[in-house]
């Protein structure tokens, strides 16, 4: 297997800081003609919360309105898919194929889970097959119940669940001896397909295969998509590490390895002020910037995500602020790549209330910044005014 005998390139968290930043667009906004592109740049927008996932493209991207995203997921230009760690990210269309199949890995443990409940493979592989199968166009999960339960020749269930401690009741489907709500069903089929969410039926989301859906589709073989997700993982978030890129696939260490070095001889080793990583080769020479910029980062933010220790983000005693209990993540204050307080909004009629909670003490430069992002923020919301409070 080849390995890299480049000599390690000593880098500061300076340039590293730059480089991650500029390529998330939170150096300088990018056009609004540049949406997708930016999406792709960043590695996917974390969707759990449509809301947050818009602030997060308004961050990084310069006369935005919420209606440009709107219409960029009903062109099918962007789309909603579980992707890394099964989770809801927003990523351009075309590239769909790169972030289902390169993290699909993570969907295996889910079969790997139900194998080790005691379901045979072959009620495995038929569930799979009807769910993907009732995907050829939109479908509620009530209706991916009823269709995948009669293929199955079962009784489509409801149960109580739904995620972050609901208890609402939501449609599900027996295989074998384990009831699956359909979300959970979605991620099984997940290793084997690669599915999207279609339009809202009203307040109820709908899925739909991937080749039934987004025009021109083009699938990519899982092991071409495996490399492709992490040279872009390395785009957005290097120098990283294996360790690193399996937090954040959430496959396993052991896998994540095994990709890794299938590509390393076209990364250069990288010592980050004595901490060892790997980057794409030469992306570091040219990252550097003046002053740090003020960006106000919403729930969930992506460019949180990236990498196991977050050290280097905010000082360790910070970080629970942050990073909370059920894998909620606050929103945050960033100022040239550190998180300097947390935020929250509350919208009242026209009126736009921002509590910021710093953690340190913010310069004159820097409140000022914080005003102007606000400002900018009521306007991306449509809301007149925007009043701040300062903690």
């Amino acid at each position: 297997m080849p390995t890299n005998q480049t000599a390690e390139f000593p880098a500061t968290w300076n340039q590293v800081v730059a480089f991650r930043l500029s390529r998330h667009h939170l150096l300088e906004r990018a056009p609004a003609n540049a949406l997708a592109a930016v999406a792709g740049d960043m590695a996917g927008v974390q969707a759990q919360l449509l809301s947050a996932a818009q602030i997060s493209l308004w961050s990084r991207v310069r006369d935005l309105h919420t209606a440009n995203i709107e219409r960029a997921l009903s062109e099918r230009v962007l789309v909603k898919a579980a992707c890394m760690r099964q989770t809801q990210f927003i990523v351009p269309s075309e590239q769909l194929a790169i972030f289902v199949r390169g993290s699909a890995r993570r969907a295996e443990k889910e079969i790997r889970w139900a194998r080790g409940k005691g379901v045979p493979d072959r009620i495995i592989d038929a569930a799979i097959d009807a769910a993907l199968g009732a995907l050829d166009q939109p479908r509620t999960r009530p209706e991916i119940a009823e269709h995948v339960s009669r293929i199955l020749g079962v009784q489509a269930q409801t149960i109580r669940g739904g995620g972050w401690g609901s208890r609402r009741k939501i449609a599900a489907v027996p295989v074998g001896e384990i009831t699956f709500p359909v979300v959970d069903l979605l991620h099984l089929a997940a290793a084997r397909g690669v599915v999207c969410s279609g339009p809202n039926r009203g307040n109820e989301p709908t899925f739909v295969r991937a080749d039934a859906w987004i025009p021109k589709w083009q699938d990519v073989a899982k092991e071409q998509a495996e490399v492709s997700l992490l040279r872009r993982y390395l785009r957005a978030f290097g120098p990283a590490t294996a360790t690193d890129f399996a937090l954040w696939t959430g496959m396993t260490l052991t896998e994540a390895r095994e990709i890794w070095a299938h590509e390393q001889y076209g990364f250069m080793p990288v010592t980050v002020e004595g901490q060892a990583a790997e980057i794409l080769r030469d992306v570091l020479a040219q990252a550097g910037f003046e002053q740090p910029l003020v960006r106000l980062l919403p729930y969930f933010d992506t460019f949180l995500l990236g990498h196991k220790e977050r050290d280097h983000l905010v000082a360790r005693e910070h970080q629970p602020h942050i990073y909370r209990a059920q894998g909620w993540i606050a929103p945050v204050v960033l100022v040239g790549g550190r998180v300097v307080a947390v935020w929250e909004q509350v919208r009242e009629g026209n009126h736009l209330r921002v509590k910021v909670t710093k953690f340190e003490s913010i310069s004159p430069r820097i409140m000022s910044g914080i005003q102007e992002e606000a400002h900018n923020l009521s306007q991306f919301l449509g809301v007149p005014s925007v009043d701040i409070q300062m903690d």
